[in-house]
């Protein structure tokens, strides 16, 4: 069995002839352990390739040039609706091209799939829209989610199959289930008071408008008010905010926290005021039959959307791709790209370029580069593992029965989903999948990242079990499979300043006509909704430049 740290060591020595594959084979647990019988795969977002960066010296020359219209660099949500807005406005599938480091596209939105089902790699739902997301509501009814308007409301009409069922989801508390994920049973009567007092300000964060007319909190952030008394809020941890305005109770704090951790990677404490009211106030949905409280799922969780994504346009994606290095060029700028299966370089040379990239990978980018801008982009990435485990049982405790969302109080994990729960089966006690969620929040996410990949398989399968059979006794016999998958760069942590500083403004902006820049670490938060209005947005800007 290969470790995953002898892997690192073992793609670091290799250089660029090396096929530096995200999959490191075949694991099993620990032999002689109650989960020895256990085996599965240790995967990764490609790291190994993406390090190549680190040394562009170590790979070849390029050895064929391609010339296309656009090349777009990076395969995750921005890119793939870079890729897709381009189509629409009237882009040919021969004139843009799109690479991307991994062997999907998707980035924290893959999706993998076994014999019993299919499962997230990372994002698992949308929430329901905000009806003036009218670009995002596009898609959606493209992709089949969305299936009319109501004609009375206007309000559009959602497929029954991809709202979420019920029971939707249920919080393990003082070893019983509850409904809902706010604490309820045990928690004292003052502390209910505080609960209740801070929903009430959420309403008012919801409704609040700024000097401007706009709302506080929008989806994307960019409609959001550009009030000061609002912007503030980002200079502040949400903590501190809490503590301020005396929401001190232990349960309280506790959801808050899981809030954060769940969006955001991060507790309270590391991630904004402004940010924290924004998960809550910025919700926004509305539909013929849903409300702001319903969410869209599936199987694949936001797998299913990245797919429908990539084939809602038919340019040629290439996958396996580290684009190393740019360069100007007398009609545009041109990317050197190595192809880790072919183990060749060719160099694309295109009229513009639009980076798809997380901030540090266009950081070195940019290097290439020496007269564009370099903003000082300082984005906190939290690490995240996931667990897919496939089990043929799943042993219940008192209280609601299994649901979609499933979080155990206390915990440092953020609970399970039930990848099976959208699934239409007469068989309803077969083998499923439950998705396994554990941020690393750390005030060093450097060192935690480097932890994360020198952890074993069978260290992150047995901090999922050991967790988990706190409310599943007897578990692990049940586990036919586990796959783990560990991200190093997992997510943007909106931390104070980031939001609404100058930074990440500046980063947003094109250069010289033929660069540009769209990824959710330039909204600050890794949700999908951003990552789409940022490909998008960074879309038309490319089209417009072109039409002048």
């Amino acid at each position: 069995m290969t470790s995953r740290r002898n892997f690192l060591q073992h793609a670091a020595l290799g250089a660029a002839g090396v096929l530096l594959a995200p999959l490191a084979g075949l694991h099993v647990c620990r032999p002689g352990t109650a989960r020895s019988h256990i085996r599965g795969s240790l995967h990764g977002a490609n790291h190994a390739t993406g390090h190549l960066l680190r040394e562009p010296g170590r790979l070849p020359a390029p050895t064929r040039t391609q010339r296309v219209d656009v090349l777009i660099v990076g395969g995750g949500v921005a890119g793939l609706a870079a890729r897709r807005e381009l189509a629409r406005r009237g882009f040919g599938p021969e004139q843009v091209l799109l690479v991307e480091l991994d062997e999907q596209p998707g980035g924290n939105s893959s999706a993998g799939r076994n014999a019993v089902a299919s499962y997230p790699w990372g994002a698992h739902y949308l929430p329901v829209p905000d009806p003036r997301n009218h670009a995002l509501l596009a898609f959606l009814q493209e992709a089949g989610v969305v299936t009319g308007t109501d004609a009375a409301s206007g309000l559009p009409i959602y497929n029954d199959y991809y709202l979420c069922h019920d029971p939707e989801e249920r919080l393990y508390l003082r070893g019983h289930w509850q409904s809902g994920l706010v604490p309820e049973l045990g928690v004292p009567a003052a502390e209910k008071v505080q609960i209740a007092r801070f929903f009430r300000l959420i309403e008012e964060m919801r409704a609040a408008r700024g000097t401007d007319g706009r709302e506080a909190f929008r989806i994307p952030l960019a409609e959001s008010s550009a009030d000061a008394r609002f912007r503030v809020l980002d200079e502040v941890t949400f903590a501190a905010y809490l503590d301020e305005h005396g929401f001190t109770g232990p349960h309280l704090r506790w959801y808050l926290d899981y809030c954060c951790r769940d969006d955001y990677g991060a507790p309270a404490a590391q991630v904004s005021a402004w940010a924290g009211l924004h998960y809550f106030a910025s919700r926004k949905g509305r539909a013929h039959n849903a409300s702001a409280a319903d969410v869209l799922t599936w199987p694949a969780g936001n797998g299913f959307l990245v797919e429908q994504l990539r084939r809602q346009a038919s340019s040629p994606i290439h996958t396996n791709t580290v684009a190393y290095a740019l360069h100007d060029t007398p009609t545009g700028l041109a990317a050197d790209c190595y192809d880790v299966v072919t183990r060749q370089t060719t160099r694309v040379e295109a009229r513009q370029i639009l980076l798809a990239t997380p901030w540090f990978v266009t950081e070195r980018l940019l290097a290439g580069l020496p007269e564009a801008p370099k903003p000082a982009l300082a984005v906190h990435r939290a690490p995240w593992v996931v667990v897919n485990l496939t089990v043929d049982g799943l042993p219940q405790g008192p209280g609601q029965p299994l649901s979609w969302d499933n979080v155990l109080f206390g915990t440092e994990s953020v609970g399970y989903v039930n990848a099976s729960h959208q699934s239409l089966s007469l068989d309803a006690g077969g083998p499923k999948v439950i998705t396994y969620y554990l941020p690393l929040p750390a005030a060093d996410p450097v060192a935690a990242r480097r932890l994360a990949y020198q952890t074993s398989y069978d260290e992150w399968v047995r901090r999922a079990l050991a967790e988990l059979e706190t409310a599943h006794p007897g578990l692990t016999p049940h586990v036919q499979r586990a796959d783990v998958w560990v991200w190093g760069h997992g997510m943007a942590t909106p931390t104070p300043g980031l939001l609404w500083g100058a930074a990440r403004q500046q980063a947003a902006r094109p250069w010289q006509g033929k660069l540009f820049f769209a990824h959710t670490d330039l909204s600050g938060m890794s949700i999908f909704e951003e990552g789409f209005y940022q490909g998008c947005r960074a879309a038309a800007e490319l089209a417009s430049v072109r039409r002048a």
